[in-house]
């Protein structure tokens, strides 16, 4: 059955990749019309993009019940487990916001994203393991599954709001946004980086293994799947033939993923630079001419709807749940976990999104920002505070 849930996963990564190409070739059918008239003028290539998107989502909701049915348990107790059903979320709001507004250039975006989030997934272990005791609650999928379907549709409000920003931002004048919209685009290509990188070594079979003293003062090993730039605590390689770190970090990091970070921003930055190099242009001044002829104004309102949508879902499962959860778990509602906080910044950044909308009239351009800054929280957490910062909720 884990056999079928993998392959499964596979098809819909493939199916997802297929729609990109239609819903490409749906906005070059409409070169030199603008996007307020997508709604009832939807094109043969659209209709292919949302049927195989439609196809990808069945089978990937057919590969997270495949894991469940295998694992015992809703599969998002783990980092490739809970991104996959992230990746899942998102697939399904954009099928939700494109048939309310009936817009492939959210598709050429979005359906990328989730192939960056299944790829990113994919380096982690797949492993399916038993549940801790404080796991095996009905609040476990509750909670998780409905943060997920929260922030995923906040995802469909970042989308939105980065192709309002490549559209509008100009160009031709070296300005802070023109700086800042590329720095997003510089941070995605890192994230595909940790891909490449991840990928390359694990096809190498690469593993290198250290010794060290944890915060306890306690001998422990470490694993590392990739050459170690920096080292454990007082650490000894274990493993011959492989590279010694150049810098010992304290025993409060976890120094493997510190490691893999550091070498998703060198494959990212490589890959970022060779793309300059070949196209001689900025990223977002490479994508603009696809984005040009689309309606700000339904992006716009696009992006606040999908705020609108998605922040009660997930105050509900961020916040709500989450203490209910909490509090039957470990008898406490708050204990200032790095997770729970950064699920509290991510919530109050929201609600002031939602305040500066409907009360100071931030539209437009002022919108968009927020859109793209408040998904980089949730990214922020998803990625750097599990990776990097050690925590009751840390995935593996």
């Amino acid at each position: 059955m884990a056999e079928l849930s993998s392959n499964l996963l596979l098809i819909a990564f493939v199916i997802y990749l297929i729609a990109t190409l239609f819903f490409g070739g749906a906005i070059r059918q409409k070169k030199g019309m603008d996007e307020s008239h997508y709604k009832n003028k939807v094109t043969l290539s659209a209709k292919i993009g949302i049927t195989l998107t439609i196809i990808g989502f069945i089978v990937h909701i057919g590969y997270f019940i495949t894991r469940w049915i295998a694992a015992g348990h809703a599969p998002v107790s783990n980092m490739f487990e809970f991104i996959t059903f992230f990746s899942l979320m998102v697939v399904g709001a954009f099928i939700l916001i494109y048939f309310l507004y009936h817009t492939p250039v959210l598709g050429v975006f979005a359906l990328p994203i989730v192939l960056i989030l299944i790829g990113y997934a994919s380096m982690f272990s797949r492993d399916i393991t038993p549940l801790i005791p404080p796991l095996r609650s009905i609040w476990l999928p509750l909670h998780v599954m409905t943060t997920a379907a929260g922030q995923a549709i906040l995802a469909i409000s970042f989308i939105a709001g980065l192709i309002y920003l490549i559209k509008t931002v100009n160009q031709a004048e070296a300005t802070r946004k023109r700086f800042s919209l590329e720095l997003i685009m510089y941070f995605i290509t890192v994230v595909i980086g940790f891909i490449v990188i991840t990928s390359t070594f694990s096809f190498m079979n690469y593993e290198a293994q250290f010794e060290w003293v944890n915060k306890e003062g306690e001998l422990s090993t470490i694993d590392y799947a990739l050459p170690a730039l920096v080292g454990p605590n007082e650490g000894t390689l274990l493993t011959a033939s492989k590279m010694e770190p150049l810098v010992e970090l304290p025993a409060n990091f976890n120094t493997s993923r510190v490691n893999t970070v550091i070498w998703s921003f060198i494959a990212g930055t490589i890959i970022y630079i060779l793309v300059r190099l070949i196209t001689r242009k900025r990223i977002s001044q490479m994508v603009q001419p696809l984005v040009s002829k689309i309606n700000g104004n339904l992006l716009d309102e696009i992006s606040y709807r999908s705020v609108l949508i998605g922040f009660p879902i997930f105050t509900l499962g961020g916040l709500v749940f989450a203490m209910i959860w909490a509090q039957i778990a470990w008898t406490r509602f708050w204990a200032w976990d790095p997770k729970e906080v950064w699920a509290l910044i991510t919530w109050f950044f929201y609600a002031a999104f939602l305040h500066l909308r409907l009360s100071r009239g931030w539209h437009g351009e002022k919108s968009a920002w927020l859109a793209v800054i408040g998904f980089g929280i949730i990214m922020f957490n998803l990625i750097f505070v599990n990776l990097v910062i050690a925590g009751l909720h840390s995935y593996v």
